[in-house]
C-alpha cells in the first residue's frame, strides 16, 4: 500500500467546505471537472481536450517539496458533497507577493463556493503575503464579481495567453494588499 505525501500546506476549514492540499486520490475528478471545456477556457494553464497524464504531472507538481504554487483542494465532504469541487491556488511571486488562481466544478457555479474559498485563502494569508494579485478574462464577469466581492480592487486590462482557446484572450487585473 502507497502512503500519500504529506506537504507543508495548511487546511482551511468553514461549515460548507474546506481547503486542503491535493492528494492523489483527487485525479479522477481534477481530470473530469478540468476536463470540461468549459472549465479550461476560464484558465490560462487547463488545455482542452487534457493530454494523457497532465493532471498526474499537475498533482505531481503540487505535492512537491520544491513547488512555486500552492493548491488547495476545495472539499465538500463535510457538507456530503465530493471530496473535490474545484481548486484555488497560491503561485510565489517576487517581493512577498502571490497570484490567486481558482476554477469551480460547473455544476457549483454561482453557489457561492469560489468567494468563499478566496475569502478563506485571503483571511487565512498562508504565505503571509503583501500583496495578492488575480486575473480573469473580461468573457468571465462572474469571477471578476468573486474578486470584487473579497475586497480585490481592479488595476486594469491586459491580455493572457489561454491554452485551451490557443489565443491570446482580454483580461481584467486586479490586486490586494493584506
Amino acid at each position: 500500500m502507497k502512503l500519500e505525501t504529506i506537504i507543508n500546506q495548511p487546511v482551511l476549514e468553514s461549515e460548507r467546505f474546506d481547503l486542503r492540499p491535493l492528494r492523489r486520490s483527487d485525479m479522477g475528478l481534477i481530470e473530469h471537472y478540468a476536463g470540461d471545456e468549459r472549465v479550461a477556457r476560464m484558465t490560462t494553464s487547463i488545455p482542452h481536450p487534457l493530454p494523457p497524464g497532465s493532471v498526474e504531472a499537475f498533482v505531481t507538481r503540487s505535492m512537491a517539496e520544491d513547488r512555486d504554487e500552492d493548491v488547495w483542494a476545495m472539499d465538500a465532504t463535510k457538507d456530503g458533497g465530493p471530496e473535490l469541487i474545484g481548486l484555488i491556488s497560491l503561485t510565489r511571486l517576487d517581493r512577498n507577493q502571490s497570484e490567486v488562481g481558482y476554477w469551480v466544478a460547473p455544476v457549483y457555479w454561482n453557489t457561492g463556493v469560489a468567494s468563499l474559498a478566496v475569502e478563506m485563502l485571503v483571511k487565512a494569508n498562508p504565505l503571509e503575503n503583501s500583496n495578492l494579485f488575480a486575473s480573469v478574462f473580461q468573457d468571465n464577469p462572474a469571477s471578476a464579481r468573486v474578486l470584487t466581492h473579497c475586497g480585490f480592487q481592479y488595476l486594469g486590462d491586459a491580455e493572457s495567453y489561454s491554452v485551451a482557446r490557443d489565443a491570446n484572450v482580454p483580461t481584467w487585473t486586479y490586486s490586494k494588499k493584506l
